[in-house]
């Protein structure tokens, strides 16, 4: 019986895991669920799994919230320390991290401090620490699992080969709901049309980075260090399907993807049940009717957050840090009407070029970094 806390368990990745853990209650248990203002949500999912944990890491809401909506079996805490109190638990084997943005890395990083099995959903840990993550999870014993389906996919073909066979990976991008246009139709996007994208159901904040494709450029620099790669090993092609999640082509020549329909449950189910696979909820490839799948370079003119994904790679150091704060207020301020769309890169373009950087900062930094980019960002115009 695996014991698992969900970090970010209200959202799209975390009800998709809550999903998986209920499809499998001989083998997996769910230990401790947080959210950070969905209350009632939460409140549900403790009634639902009675998990020994639940947390609200809004501290303000202590005040607010009916602790009487909670199951009687689960204890109910406030505050981020909590979520790292109870990722780094003995009463805790795996970890799903699927807090969006740089507020899942605290969670993320005492997970990984305490030698857990962490799934890793928000990418923006790797983007903002990778190299520190790493060194933390070899120093103590912690098994990093990728959870999102692009990095799922690389891990899973990684299989076939060994490190030092790989040549490259290639992630592939849906192109989101902008597939096609060029930089000028891009200019009078408007929030409703970037939310609607054609093939996955995701968060506000994420799906918006699918339209910019920034999403992409934060999973290059996620596979840089998640696959010890070089940014030169690492190529993006647009792929409208979303049936091949991504490729790993090997030196002689072979490249071996993973194929499946469009379901998170999947990947999240592979990295709960690793390295054993097991029947799941996701629904199989029908391979009785006709289908295409089309591959399509991307256009680096009409999405330029592409192009700094592979500039942040390949110098590493603070960028990553910056360009993924820079991103998260920028996309902020889109969604609240205050920026056009392709402000969002332009801006994390200069905020990035103008930040003093440093090719080996600590965790201490890297979040006074953050905070810097944020407010670059409130008074750009």
């Amino acid at each position: 019986m695996k014991r698992i806390a969900v970090l970010g368990s209200t959202g799209s990745i975390g009800t998709s895991t809550l999903d998986v853990i209920a499809a499998h209650p001989r083998e997996m248990q769910l230990t401790a669920i947080t959210a950070h203002n969905s209350w009632e949500q939460l409140a549900q999912q403790s009634e639902q799994f009675h998990p020994r944990w639940s947390v609200l890491s809004n501290a303000a809401l202590k005040s607010t919230v009916n602790p009487d909506a909670f199951s009687d079996s689960s204890e109910l805490l406030f505050g981020d320390e909590e979520i790292e109190r109870v990722a780094s638990s003995d009463e805790v084997d795996v970890v799903i991290c699927g807090i969006v943005g740089a507020a899942g890395l605290k969670g993320a990083w005492a997970a990984v401090e305490a030698g857990k099995t962490v799934g890793i959903a928000n990418k923006e840990t790797l983007v903002v620490a990778g190299p520190l993550i790493m060194d933390l999870a070899a120093k103590n014993n912690a098994t990093l699992l990728p959870v999102d389906s692009e990095h799922n996919a690389i891990f899973q073909a990684l299989q076939a080969g060994h490190p030092q066979e790989v040549k490259r990976v290639i992630l592939t991008a849906s192109g989101g709901p902008f597939r096609g246009a060029t930089l000028s139709e891009l200019e009078d996007v408007t929030p409703e049309s970037a939310l609607a994208h054609p093939t996955w159901e995701m968060g506000p904040k994420i799906t918006i980075d699918s339209a910019t494709m920034m999403n992409k450029a934060l999973e290059i620099i996620e596979a840089k260090w998640l696959f010890n790669l070089s940014a030169e090993q690492i190529s993006v092609v647009v792929h409208p399907q979303s049936i091949v999640h991504s490729m790993v082509e090997f030196v002689d020549g072979s490249v071996v993807a993973q194929l499946s329909p469009p379901d998170m449950r999947l990947p999240i189910q592979y990295a709960l049940t690793y390295p054993d696979r097991k029947a799941g909820l996701n629904t199989p490839m029908d391979w009785s009717r006709s289908f295409e799948l089309t591959f399509e370079p991307p256009d680096l003119e009409a999405f330029p957050a592409l192009r700094l994904g592979f500039e942040v790679a390949e110098k590493g150091g603070t960028c990553g840090a910056v360009l993924n704060a820079a991103n998260e207020a920028a996309v902020e301020r889109f969604l609240s009407g205050e920026f056009r769309f392709c402000d969002i890169a332009t801006s994390c373009q200069q905020v990035l070029e103008s930040h003093q950087f440093d090719p080996e900062p600590d965790l201490e930094e890297l979040f006074l970094l953050d905070g810097w980019a944020r407010k670059e960002i409130k008074k750009w115009k």
